[in-house]
């Protein structure tokens, strides 16, 4: 009996969201009165920082700092439609409806600024900071904040933005009927080290190595722990997690996290992660964002893996000892692929 050290490789193409009905998305934009500004979505955060790449799209387009732009998801019936938080779409559609509705709000500040300091508005800069100013005369300025009151209190005039993005429809081919459903795709390739047990058919994963490939990575810290958790996601999914046999039958099964069977701290290993920014033109500042794309390919690279280390191929999931020490009686044993 021995332990079997197997290396796996698997490479993908991610469609970023879907052409159906254009895959909509709508943002609205508003300042208050202490010129704040507010971005209202039905775009959900379900935890892959949503929130916080939208705020910077915001405030880069306004023109003020992050600090002062807040992003409220409430609620799908009280916010600007969207399609949903799905096929890993969050960053490129719901980003670029942020920058045409903070374009739209951006405007109307510059000319409630314009009006006060009695210049034209295409005159006009915003600094970063809060400030905006008259172009090369930086000492003629207004806040933004004053701005807001000027305009709420004096000048009657709301400071806001509307914006939607709309992927426009594919034209079919009329010989093969070949048609392009998506807008870009964000690519990847990963590598996965792991160890298997002859004996008990217990697999070990020691070391994942991967390269993303995800437009431009708007806030990289966001990207590399979402590429990290993402990943452990795909591990789960390929050694663990399963409903099976009994489902939808619960009698059998987990009745909670406590007894759901996932890998947990102690199973966590070294992950190398390259991200190759490659700015998309039509995404938000050329960001498409890694979405789905994280776990994917984790799943091949773990089979092919296994496979390598003591040729027992795996074509269901998750790939569990039973599986795998049924493969090795069906092969008369451990047939280790070698590496090329």
């Amino acid at each position: 009996m021995a332990v079997h050290h197997g290396r796996g490789f698997a490479c993908i193409n991610y469609p970023i969201g879907m052409n159906l009905g254009g895959d909509p998305s709508q943002a609205l934009v508003h300042s208050t009165p202490d010129g704040k500004f507010m971005v209202t979505l039905s775009s959900i955060d379900l935890g892959q920082g949503m929130k916080s790449v939208t705020r910077q799209i915001a405030s880069e387009t306004l023109g003020v700092p992050v600090e002062d732009v807040y992003v409220d998801t409430a609620d799908s019936d009280t916010g600007p439609h969207c399609m949903g938080s799905f096929a890993s779409r969050g960053t490129h559609r719901v980003g670029n409806a942020v920058i045409r509705a903070a374009t739209e709000a951006r405007q109307q500040l510059l000319e409630a600024a314009a009006e006060e300091l009695e210049v034209s508005a295409a005159d006009l800069d915003t600094d970063g900071a809060g400030n905006i100013h008259v172009k090369g005369a930086p000492g003629r300025s207004i806040t933004v904040a004053d701005t807001a009151i000027a305009a709420q209190f004096k000048q009657g005039r709301t400071l806001s933005g509307r914006g939607i993005f709309l992927i426009p429809p594919s034209e079919a081919d009329p010989d093969t009927g070949e048609m392009t459903p998506v807008s870009c795709f964000a690519h990847a390739a990963l590598v996965v080290d792991l160890e298997v047990d002859d004996e008990t058919g217990v697999v070990e994963v020691k070391e994942i190595n991967s390269a993303y490939e995800v437009g431009r990575a708007l806030n990289p810290k966001l990207v590399e722990q979402q590429l990290i958790g993402g990943a452990w996601m795909g591990v789960s999914h390929a050694l663990y997690e399963t409903t099976e046999p009994y489902y939808p039958d619960r009698e059998h099964g987990p009745q909670d996290f406590n007894h759901y069977l996932m890998p947990g701290p102690a199973e966590v290993v070294t992950h190398n992660i390259a991200v190759l920014e490659r700015p998309a033109e039509d995404a938000p500042y050329g960001g498409k964002g890694p979405g789905e794309m994280c776990a994917n390919p984790v799943l091949p690279a773990i089979a092919n893996a296994v496979y390598n280390a003591v040729g027992v191929r795996c074509d269901t999931l998750p790939i569990t000892p039973e599986k795998i020490l049924r493969g090795l009686r069906e092969n008369g044993g451990a047939k280790p692929q070698g590496r090329r």
